[in-house]
């Protein structure tokens, strides 16, 4: 229980830092390097198995296309 508890915590820190890095790289005044920021954390979430790979490929087209 206190792993599953631990990793949670984890979980919950990982995505909420992607929302934000994604909330920040979809507003007009981006700079290219949030958009960056963003596609690492979204590589890095399905990597580990934070959010389906599939998820993380639809997020990064969606931003691709608002550039």
């Amino acid at each position: 229980m206190r792993k599953s508890r631990a990793a949670a915590v984890r979980n919950r820190a990982q995505r909420s830092a992607l929302r934000t890095a994604l909330k920040t790289a979809k507003t007009t005044a981006s700079t290219p390097a949030q958009k960056t920021a963003a596609v690492k954390l979204l590589d890095r979430a399905a990597r580990k198995g934070l959010i389906h790979r599939n998820a993380a490929g639809r997020q990064k087209s969606k931003l691709a296309k608002a550039k």
